[in-house]
């Protein structure tokens, strides 16, 4: 008959709440340094006293800004040095949370360090000096060796709870675990392996002085790896079964079975919000001996590398998980009590973390390389949630601590959370080779301290009177004692005296004395009192037969009832062993259930991770091949602009030389043709001039001089300024002029007058008129041969060009010309030379000059109108 009975670990259920605790303790920090193999080896670290160490640069090691060396001082708690024992290790670090487990609380300590550091040697010791663990199962068991209750009383269960079975039940789980098993040596004489034999010898005796000698105990140990940031159960011995595919390292089915890993085991949440090991192989242990051999069966499937750092170099994180559980007695001190609120499961997990390292240093390759990412990975996922933490109550925040990033921050998430008390133990390698990796653990280490952690619920009390195990116990014996003093049962004493009392009632026998022969009255008495006694005693034997045959047939009544009520009892005992047997039968085909989908569930989501790392590289790939074609889409176009620029600009360049050259070679002729219109003018003027005055003929140099100087007044040609004709405006709207009159010029004194309708009148052509206008007038005057003012009005047609501003193509010339019909020829005065002013005011109004302007305007631009200047070019040589 089983009593289920699901604890807390170790408080009652209820809602966590750290808050609402006010006591909080700091995580203990420590530091050990190992020793220097070599004694003239450089070292890089100094203990300064009991709590601090220094740690300054080796030689040769880059100087800081001032050209000075930097050291640095690092407190903890307690500072190891080079001599300390492992006695005093363990006195200071681990005996306190042993003595927390032995009281119902749980305990984390975990070795932290870089590769090399002693965390393993810290943790698991030598042979002839064990460490740490070994030193926690030896004062476990020295405190409870009296106190332990038989095997399979309690009886841990899946959901990381415990169940108490009675004596009956725990005696039959007994037999059939002993069946089923090969049997052993006893446990007085167990046979120790010799190769941890010398670890686990440990003559401390050191044990836990206040113990509840009214409870009863039982312990249980588990050991589990965290490997590549998947937990394997180092306990577990089940066969391979060959019906499961088998998978290798990346995730693919295989048909080789020595690739195999062994399956990973999943984390999970109790009802009261504790983080657990699903199917982990829990064992429980009944001496140091061999809970030791349970670990060393484990230490041996743990993953080891050789590195070039460490020969030995731990891949794996191990945690050795010891659970205590105890429940009190009853009021006599035998059977253990099965109400749940009074049973207490503590728990005690001693970690050795794996060592971070450099691979440059490590020369790591393949898997060595990968492992390594997972162990830093992992490990910088503890720093950030220490972080977070120390974040959080410093300054009140309320930051999302990182737990599930890592399985090893996940499953110790309670402790943080105020489950129990937290050590570590900081193990440093003082050489100068470590200094970096030294600096950022120790760093780190002593900002782990200002973490607090909220101190557990103390363990319910069960009311009853303590004491009660030896006072019974004490009873039992005393009560053995009397009774063999006595020499036999109390029952037979009871017995005699009731016989006693029934002779007491018989007549007592007269006086049997004859004094006289003729005596005849004694023998006749005597006669009549001894058949007085036989009457009575056959009375007495006839009521002791009717009295047994009366309390025989009860007897008989009473058997046959009591086999009546066997029977009933057998049946119904029958018909609750096959409702029993068809509940394990369902339980075992539901567990079989629950195994086939959770690995239905594990090869989902290996199939899942597959899918989603081929997706990713996929979309990746989708995404480079994207952006790449985007980049040469983008080149192409760049490239097609540039060529097309330069098209263009090559064009335009060579357009307007084609264009120079035109407007050169024609000022050329148009130069020559004025040369010839010039002398056949002065021909005329001479013919025609009365023979009476001859005038005198100008000498060469002269007519050179004036043909070199109208030489920059050549007439307007209508294709002197070649422009490439463009948009034209509409005329439908009216056509609109501007009528470019300079400021120097002289009012003519004909009668017919120009005028212009719908005129923009300007001093100087600009950009913002000619856009307005779709035609142009430039008025211009100078000195005819006859010494008269000649006016010309030079129109032409207003264009857009392709920059953005406004060419002007000349069409035609009006001149305006005033003679005297006496033919008399006025001249201006020889003797009043032109004003320097009023000689720059003809070079501008010069026809070359003037007509020589094109007025463009870029698009956008913000220094107003380009004015260029097409002047004669210069001949090249040929």
């Amino acid at each position: 008959m089983k009593a289920a009975a699901r604890t807390k670990t170790p408080r009652k259920p209820g809602p966590k709440n750290a808050s609402s605790n006010s006591l909080k303790d700091p995580v203990g920090v420590y530091c050990r340094l190992r020793p220097v193999i070599v004694p003239e080896q450089e070292c890089c670290i100094k203990v300064i006293n009991t709590t601090t160490v220094q740690v300054h640069p080796p030689d040769g090691y880059r100087l800081g800004r001032n050209g000075e060396y930097k050291e640095v001082q690092y407190s903890f708690k307690e500072v190891f040095n080079i001599g300390a024992t492992q006695r005093h290790v363990f006195d200071v670090v681990a005996r306190p949370l042993v003595d927390d487990l032995i009281h119902g609380k749980n305990g984390l300590l975990f070795t932290y360090g870089v590769t090399g550091s002693g965390k393993t040697h810290t943790m698991t010791g030598s042979p002839g000096d064990g460490g740490l663990l070994p030193r926690s199962l030896d004062m476990i068991f020295n405190s409870i060796v009296t106190l332990q209750a038989k095997r399979y009383v309690f009886k841990l269960d899946d959901k990381n709870g415990v169940e108490v079975q009675c004596d009956v039940d725990a005696l039959l789980e007994r037999q059939k675990r002993e069946a089923f098993q090969i049997p052993k040596t006893p446990s007085g004489k167990r046979q120790v392996d010799p190769e941890i034999a010398d670890m686990i010898n440990v003559q401390d005796n050191c044990k836990v002085e206040e113990v509840d000698e009214d409870n009863v105990y039982s312990v249980f140990v588990s050991y589990i790896e965290i490997y590549n940031n998947y937990i394997y159960d180092l306990l577990d011995e089940s066969p391979f079964d060959p019906i499961k595919p088998k998978w290798n390292s990346c995730g693919t089915p295989v048909r080789n079975a020595e690739l195999m890993l062994p399956q990973s085991r999943i984390l999970r949440e109790d009802q009261n919000h504790n983080m657990y090991v699903a199917g982990c192989t829990e064992v429980e242990v009944k001496s140091t001996e061999e809970a030791f051999e349970v670990f060393w069966r484990g230490q041996k499937k743990r993953r080891i590398a050789n590195t070039q750092l460490n020969r030995e170099s731990s891949r794996s994180h191990s945690v050795f998980l010891i659970k205590l559980a105890q429940a009190p007695l009853d009021a006599n001190g035998d059977n253990v009590l099965q109400d749940r609120e009074l049973i207490t499961l503590s728990q005690l997990s001693l970690v050795d973390l794996a060592g971070s390292e450099r691979t440059n240093r490590t020369k790591a390759e393949g898997n060595r390389l990968r492992e390594a990412g997972n162990i830093n990975q992992s490990l910088m996922t503890l720093r950030a949630c220490i972080e977070a933490l120390r974040e959080n109550q410093t300054y009140g925040t309320n930051k999302m601590v990182p737990y599930r990033d890592s399985k090893l921050t996940h499953l110790f998430k309670n402790y943080f959370d105020g489950e129990g008390k937290v050590r570590m133990i900081v193990c440093v390698n003082p050489k100068a080779e470590d200094y970096d990796e030294s600096l950022q653990v120790l760093r780190f280490a002593e900002l782990t301290q200002e973490v607090e952690v909220a101190r557990p619920a103390e363990k319910p009390v069960c009311g009853l009177i303590p004491g009660r195990r030896f006072r019974n116990q004490a009873f039992r014996e005393e009560l053995s004692r009397q009774l063999e003093l006595r020499g036999g049962p109390i029952d037979g004493d009871r017995e005699q005296s009731v016989t006693e009392m029934l002779l007491q009632n018989l007549p007592p026998m007269p006086s049997c004395e004859l004094l006289d022969i003729n005596d005849d009255q004694t023998l006749p008495r005597l006669i009549e009192v001894l058949e007085k006694r036989h009457r009575i005693r056959q009375m007495l034997s006839e009521e002791f037969t009717k009295n047994v045959l009366s309390v025989k047939g009860m007897v008989q009544e009473l058997d046959s009832s009591i086999v009546s009520k066997e029977n009933y009892a057998q049946i119904k005992m029958a018909e609750r062993d096959k409702m029993i047997s068809a509940q394990k039968t369902e339980i075992e085909r539901l567990e079989k259930k629950a195994k086939t989908l959770e690995y239905k569930i594990d090869i989902l989501e290996k199939t899942t991770t597959i899918y989603e790392e081929e997706k990713r590289n996929l979309q990746q790939e989708l995404e480079n091949k994207s952006q790449k074609l985007q980049r040469q889409v983008s080149d192409k176009r760049r490239l097609e602009a540039r060529l097309q620029g330069m098209v263009t600009e090559t064009t335009m360049k060579w357009e307007k030389e084609c264009e120079r050259r035109v407007a050169a070679k024609q000022l050329e002729m148009q130069n020559k043709l004025w040369v010839k219109d010039e002398k056949l003018k002065q021909l005329k003027a001479i013919v025609t001039e009365p023979k009476s005055s001859k005038p005198e003929r100008p000498s060469r140099e002269k007519d050179r001089e004036k043909a070199l100087q109208r030489s920059l007044s050549p007439p307007p040609i209508p294709n002197a300024l070649p422009v490439r004709l463009r948009h034209r405006r509409s005329r439908s709207a009216g056509e609109r002029w501007v009528d470019h009159k300079p400021a120097s010029n002289v009012q003519t004194e004909t009668v017919m007058q120009p005028h212009v309708p719908h005129a923009i009148t300007v001093a100087a052509a600009n950009e913002k008129a000619l856009a307005k206008c779709d035609k142009y007038m430039l008025t211009h005057q100078e000195l005819a041969s006859d010494g008269e003012i000649e006016t010309k009005l030079i129109k032409g047609d207003v264009y857009k060009t392709r920059g953005g501003g406004q060419a002007v193509q000349f069409t035609e010339i009006e001149t305006l010309k005033q003679e005297s019909p006496t033919g008399r020829k006025r001249r201006s005065s020889p003797s009043s030379p032109p004003l320097p002013d009023e000689a720059t005011e003809s070079e501008w109004t010069d026809v070359e000059t003037r007509c020589s302007v094109a007025v463009e305007m870029k698009a956008g631009s913000h220094l107003g109108p380009g004015y260029q200047h097409h002047a004669q070019p210069k001949r090249r040589k040929p």
